[in-house]
This record gives C-alpha cells, structure tokens and sequence, in this order.
C-alpha cells in the first residue's frame, strides 16, 4: 500500500516566520555593532542590507499578487514602489561602509531616491487619493509643512554648523511630512496602508538622522542604535504589504467644507518658520546663504501651495454658486410654501415661492410669529403640535403633519397642510423648517365626494349610508324617540318598460320632491334605492301614522309628465326608534311592516309588531317550500259534492286543492295560492289540479252526465295553450268534454271582459262548459252575464242567508233577481254556502237546482268520494 506524500506546510506560516526572524536578526547584528562586537559602519550594512532586501523582497511579491488576483494596477503599484523604497534603503545603508570618503553625499543622494519611492507608493495605496491632482495637492502640502519644520529646525542656534547636511534634512522633512499628510487624509484608511506609511515615515526619519551623525561626525553605539528604527520601520512596511486579508474599511463620505476647513491647520508649521526666522534675525541678525536658499524653498512651496488653495476656494465657490442656483430654482419653481422658524416660532425666512402661492410678501410674514398666520380655530392644535416638536418628542422621526387653515396675502383663509422638521441641530440652519402645502382642492373635493357618497344623486335626497348614519344619530339624540317610514312604490317598472327610463326618472324625481314637501324641518328624507324611499321622523306614533297616510294620498295622485300621465300606489311600513336593538334592526322592521303593508294590498299603511315577523317568516319558508312541493308528493286534491236540491243526490263535484305540509299540516288555497302567485307557478299548480281531477274521475265511473269542476286562475286561462292542454287532458284519461266545468272566480271578471269572453268561448268550442264562480261577491254586472259564455252560476254564500242573520248581499229580492236571470239565460244555479236546512230550503224556494255547502257534504279525499258516490247511486 502507497503511502500518500507528506502535505506541506502552508507558505504562509513560513512567511510569518520570516517577518519575526529576519528583523530580529538584523536588530541583533546592529545591538552588536552598537556593544563594539562588530564595526558600527558594517553593522549597519549588514541589517540594513538584509532587512531592506528582505522588505523589498516581500512587498514587491505582494504588489504582483495583488495584480494578479485583483487587476487593481494602483494598489499594485503602490506596494510595488515602497518595495523600491525598502531596496533603496538597504542599499543607502551599504554605503557608509563601501564609502567613507564620500558618504554625505551618497547618503543624501539614498536618502532622496529612498524618500522619493515611499512617497510615491504611499500616494498609490488604497485610499490615499482618487486621482494625481489630489496626489499632487497632497504633496505639497506635506512638502509646505516638512520644509517649514525643517527651515524652523535648520535656524535653531548651532545647527547650521553642518552644510552638507542641508539637503538631507529638507528631504527628510518634506518626505515624512508628506507621507504624514497623504496617511492622515486618506479616506478610507485602510491598516496595511496605515502600516506602510508608518514604516515609510520611520526609515526616511531615521536615514535623515543617520546623515545628521555622520556629517557632524557622532560615531559610536548612536549609528548603530538608529539603524534600529530603520529595521524597526522596514518591519512595519512588511508587514503592511503582506496583509492583505483584512476587510475593506468603510468608506467615508468627505465634504468639501472639511478639505478646505483643514488649510489654517496646515498653516500653523509655515507660521513657525515665520517666527523662527524673525528670532534669528533679532539674535543673530544675518542669514547664512543655505539659510537663504532653505527659506526661499519654503515660501516657494508655501505659494505653490497658496495658489493651489486659491484654485481649490475657486472651484468650490463656482460649485456653490451652481448649487444655490439649483436650490433658488427649485424653491422659487416648488409648490410648497417653505418658512424657517426659530425656537420663538418667529418667521425667519420664507421661500421666494410665498409671494405666487400665497400672496404674502417678506415684509408682511418675517419677523412676524407663525401662530399669526394660523386660523385662531386651528392654533390651539398646531401649538400643541409645534411644542411636542420642539420638546424633542419626534427626534428621529419623520417630520410632523400639521392640519391648519392659513392666512394668504388677501386675507383669505387657506386649507394647508404643513410638515415641520426639527434642524436645530444642524449648526447651518438650527431652526425649524416648515413647508406648507396648499391642500384646499383636494380638501374641497373630499368633502365633494363625501357629499356625493351620502347623497342620492337623481333625487338629491339622502341615501342608504346617509339614512343609516342619521338614525343612529337620531337614536342617541332624541333618546330613541321618533320614528322610521319605508315607502315602497308599485307600478315604476311597468312605467320604466312601457314609457322608457327617462320618464321613469322623471316620477322618483317627482315623488321625492312630494316627500320633501310633506315633511318638518327635522325630517330626513331619503332614497334606498330603486322603488324604495324612506323618510326619518322625530314625530311619535300618531303624527307618524297620519304623516305616512298624507305620503300614501299624495304618492297616489296622478304625475302628469311630458307627453304622459302616469299613477303610482304604495305601500308603506312604520317602525319605532325603540323598538330595534340598533339602527339596522330598527330598519329591517320598518322593512317588514312595508312587505306586509304589500302582502294585503295597495296604498296601504301598517305598523310593526312581532306577529308581522312571524307570519313573513312563515311566508319566507312557504316561497322556499312551495317550489319543490307537487314533486315530493306533499299536493293533494280533495272533492266536495254538488248536489240536486231536489233529490239529494250528487250531480257533481269540486276538486279543491290542498298542501299537505309535513311540519305545518294541511294548508288551504287561501293561504298559498297568493305566494303561488308570486313565484308565477299558478299555471303549474292548475295544470297539475286540472290532470289529477280527471284522473280520478275516469276511475270513478258512474253516469255520464256527472261532471267536475276546477278552478283555474286568470294566468292559466289566457293563455294561448290552455284549450290544447285541456283537450290533451281528456283524451289521455278518455272523458267527455261535457263532463269538465272550469270554474272562473268573479272577481278578476271585470278586468278585461273581452279576453275573458274570447277564452271561455274557445273552451265551448271544445265541448267544455265554463261557471262563474262566486257571483255576487264581486262588482260584476249583471249586464256582463248576457256577454259572457257561461253555463253554470254558482253563486255567493252572501246571497243566501238564514232569517235570523243579517242581510250582507242584498236580501231576498236580490237572490231571487239573481236566480231568475240565470235561468233565463239558460244557466245552471249552484247556491253555494248552505251549512244549514234553512239555508236549503231558502236556496231552493229562490229557484235553485243545485246546492253546495257542508249540509250537503264535507270535502273529502279521492277514495271517501268514491265511497260517497257508490252509496248514493245504490
């Protein structure tokens, strides 16, 4: 089994090794220079020359894997250049060694070409500088500071005493005070930058203090010891371009205010050669020739960098001058009203857009307080919130909303809307910056909208919202007294279908100014929608009711409209304020008292109560019920005999139609036939009548001149397949057609007597005889009997009355009218109602042939009617 190759050790631990070994070694071999171990001179050689060729080595790798992982050229070569520098400072420390005679000059020749290769790469490392003017105005301004130290230093009293080392102190001073100046102002700093400026500031330090000893002679452990801080400062240099794995630091936005804040500061080293130069002239009173070249290079630096100051100041003034044209622009062109106000809520400054807006003028509104503006109905609340503001209580959040009516220059009152922001911390405004916002269209058009939303928009009344909200209102004021009125219209569809919309239109218009007319001062009409109104009364219970019964009358008359004349009918629900738990239920019984108010018929007036509920409930499930009944069986016929007064025994019989309800029982015609009605399934329930009747009939045999009778509504007889059902009818259970009697009731009669004479004449067309059911209940004419194509009279119960009874449909002498008629016109005469032998015996003296009425027999099922009949003809 191979044994895999051993892993190596990462190059970076041995790279860390190096940056502690190396330095060590080189400050070890200067410690022995400095103890008298080894010559001072070749001491210094050998760390020097080690530890920079080590620094150079290390920096230069690091400015080419910068390049190659990054692409950045900038950091790459400003790692690369202070890695020139390091090597150009090993060899500056050969020197003293390969050179004595010389060696001041070749130091200061090092010492230039070494600081020249820091500053450069200092300026290239990250941060540092954007592009070279700023690289440029970054040197000068080192330059102007290191060579005002320097001149100040250079004219202390005994240091000019050394020449040849004049150039090495200017350069020296220029170069650390630039490095200091490009390190300080870079933005961001980051630490490996901070590390090789460091280090780069150290080793032009020291070389130019290594130069200092040498030219004015110092020797021993003095050399040696500095030599120390150049490794100390190539260490730190190393270390710098080897770190490259620490995060960014975060970059910091620079105002220009702050660069060009920092010139005075600059300004203080300049101002320190000024007065050692004055100082020298008072204690020495001449200047040497190199004193005289060193200040002629610091004023020539110090107006180089003046002009550049001047070039800067310029450039920010035109950027100013752009910036408060924009701002002039776009604060004369807003539609914003902005006012700058101190703690006193004094009017400071206002906007050059208050004159367009609003019409005031500075003098009018500055120096003036802005609660002066304020409508004295809205100060309070803009106080309140304008204190809260200015006791810190929205620091931080966004600016506060104020709500005020404000005074404009023509002394109109304003609606605006105003946004405070607390500035008083921001040293250039400390005030509060208000902006007001002309808010009235929009303010106008709320309360259009709101207006419109709770106002019926044909009949300018108020509508279901408004109605809604104005009870409860009423309720909680009047301490639930008064009452509510629905109004229900009958008849506006058939307008809307026969007349068109407009003339539609036209009546609710009308009718809602008939509404409004009959109504107090606190009255509330309104419109619910559609054919419903409704009106909100104070009044109680009495005036109510004559109040609904005025709007019945005056709803009732006639509308005469353009090119029409059109009628309405109504009905009308009263409910009381106190009887509802709330204002929706308080509507839903004044609902239910008009639903009844419809149930018993036109133009009328009805109240509440909880039996009203009741039996509407009941009529709700009977609707729901009704539908699906003759399907699940629950329809039934029962069979009542008409009988021969003569004889007693039965001619014929009436089907009646009963609903065998499983949780309500039997329920009787009169009851459901209406809500059939309603559905529009009267047809049906006749056709299913009509079909069952005769089925029972061909079962029950007997004579052929017995005959039924069935009852069939107005619907059901007009229409145009009514005598061909009939006729399929017969056929299908093989009966006569003079066997069949369709029973009309009396009181749809007069509607329309021609329709009703052309359907009973086509029913005789086809052998079927035709009766008119309860005669003398209703307003027929008598004159109608010869028009109509009847064969039997069944008259009234009302006609026919025992002695004892009061008379109700006229008395003998009307029945016997009646009973005489009908014969002559060759009629049969049913007398229906005979409960008693006295009503018999009157229906029979008055002429009758026939009887019908529970004396005679009861109604009774298919199968006891056929029991019925079999003991009769027995």
């Amino acid at each position: 089994m191979a044994v895999p190759p051993a892993v190596p050790a990462p190059p970076r631990d041995s790279g860390r090794a190096a940056l502690i070994a190396v330095p060590v070694l080189s400050a070890l071999v200067l410690l022995a220079g400095a103890t008298g171990l080894l010559p001072g001179a070749a001491a210094l050689a050998v760390a020097l020359g080690v530890c920079g060729l080590w620094s150079g080595a290390v920096l230069i790798r690091a400015a080419l894997a910068i390049h190659h992982t990054e692409g950045v050229f900038a950091a790459c070569r400003g790692a690369g250049f202070v890695g020139l520098g390091a090597l150009a400072t090993a060899v500056t420390g050969l020197l003293p060694w390969w050179s004595p005679a010389g060696m001041i000059g070749w130091l200061t020749i090092g010492l230039a070409v070494t600081a020249g290769c820091f500053v450069v790469g200092t300026s290239l490392l990250p941060g540092a500088a954007r592009n070279w003017p700023i690289r440029l105005r970054r040197a000068f301004d080192g330059l102007g500071l290191g060579v005002s130290l320097g001149f100040a230093a250079y004219l202390v009293p005994g240091a000019a005493t050394g020449p040849t080392a004049v150039p090495a102190m200017l350069i020296a001073a220029g170069g650390v005070a630039i490095v200091t100046v490009i390190v300080l102002r870079a933005r961001p700093r980051p630490v490996p930058a901070l590390w090789c400026g460091a280090g780069s500031v150290l080793v032009m330090l020291s070389l130019g203090t290594v130069t200092e000893l040498l030219a004015f002679g110092v020797t021993g452990p003095a050399v040696p010891l500095t030599g120390l801080l150049i490794v100390a400062g190539l260490a730190a240099s190393a270390v710098g371009g080897a770190r490259r794995d620490l995060p960014a630091p975060p970059l910091e936005p620079r105002h220009p205010d702050q660069y060009l804040a920092s010139y005075p500061l600059l300004a203080v080293p300049a101002a320190v050669g000024v007065i050692a130069a004055l100082w020298h002239l008072i204690t020495v009173r001449e200047f040497s020739t190199n004193a005289i070249i060193f200040g002629l290079v610091m004023v020539s630096v110090l107006v180089v960098r003046e002009l550049l100051v001047v070039r800067d100041i310029r450039r920010y003034a035109g950027r100013l001058r752009v910036a408060e044209a924009h701002f002039r622009s776009l604060v004369a062109g807003a539609t914003d009203l902005t006012l700058v106000l101190d703690e006193q809520l004094t009017i400071q400054w206002q906007s050059p857009a208050a004159a367009r807006l609003f019409g005031l003028r500075d003098d009018a509104v500055i120096g003036r307080e802005f609660r002066d503006l304020i409508h004295p109905d809205d100060a309070p609340s803009a106080q309140a919130v304008i204190e809260s503001v200015l006791a810190g209580e929205h620091e931080g959040g966004p600016p506060v909303l104020v709500s005020a009516r404000l005074r404009d220059g023509a002394r109109l009152w304003r609606d605006t809307e105003s946004t405070i922001s607390d500035q008083r911390s921001v040293p250039e405004v400390a005030a509060l910056v208000v902006h007001v916002r002309d808010v009235g269209e929009r303010v106008h058009l709320e309360r259009t909208l709101h207006r419109l939303s709770h106002l019926d928009q044909l009949t300018g009344l108020a509508n279901r919202p408004a109605l809604m909200r104005d009870l409860l209102a009423a309720r909680r004021r009047a301490g639930q007294r008064g009452t509510l009125l629905v109004i229900d219209l009958h008849g506006l569809a058939e307008i809307n279908d026969s007349r068109g919309r407009e003339i539609g239109d036209a009546v609710l218009v009308e009718v809602g100014r008939r509404i409004r007319g009959l109504l107090g001062a606190e009255d509330i009409p309104a419109r619910l929608g559609g054919d419903e109104f409704a009106v909100l009364t104070t009044e109680s219970a009495v005036p109510a009711y004559a109040l609904a019964t005025r709007i019945v009358t005056t709803l009732g008359e006639l509308y005469p409209l353009p090119g029409a004349t059109v009628e309405l009918h109504t009905s009308v629900g009263l409910a009381e304020l106190s009887g509802g738990a709330d204002s929706d239920e308080v509507l839903r019984h004044a609902d239910l008292a008009r639903q009844r108010a419809r149930q018993l018929g036109r133009d009328r007036v009805e109240w509440y109560d909880p039996d009203v509920e009741i039996q509407l409930h009941r009529r709700m499930e009977l609707e729901k019920e009704l539908l699906g009944a003759a399907g699940r069986g629950e329809l039934d016929l029962v069979f009542q005999p008409v009988s021969a007064l003569r004889d007693g025994r039965p001619a014929g019989v009436e089907a009646l139609l009963r609903w065998r309800h499983p949780e309500l029982g039997t329920l009787l015609p009169e009851e459901f036939l209406p809500i059939a009605a309603s559905l529009g399934i009267t047809a049906e329930l006749d056709e299913w009548v009509l079909d069952e009747a005769c089925r029972h009939l061909s079962t029950w045999g007997g004579a052929d001149d017995f005959w039924l009778s069935v009852n069939v509504g107005p619907r059901e007889l007009l229409t145009a397949r009514f005598p061909e059902r009939v006729t399929e009818t017969l056929k299908r259970h093989r009966l006569a057609p003079e066997r069949l009697i369709v029973e009309v009731a009396e009181t749809w009669i007069a509607e329309d007597v021609p329709v009703i004479v052309a359907a009973l004449t086509g029913l005789r067309k086809l052998g079927v005889r035709a009766a008119l059911d309860d005669f003398g209940s209703g307003q027929t004419s008598l004159s109608h009997l010869r028009r109509l194509p009847v064969d039997m009279l069944k008259l009234s119960a009302s006609l026919i009355t025992d002695p004892s009874e009061p008379v109700v449909g006229g008395g003998p002498a009307v029945l016997d009218v009646v009973v005489s008629l009908g014969r002559r016109l060759g009629m049969e005469i049913v007398a229906k109602g005979l409960e008693t032998q006295e009503r018999i015996d009157r229906a029979t003296a008055a002429g009758c042939r026939y009887g019908q009425g529970h004396a005679l027999g009861y109604p009774a099922p298919a199968e006891r009617m056929e029991a019925f009949l079999e003991s009769h003809r027995a």
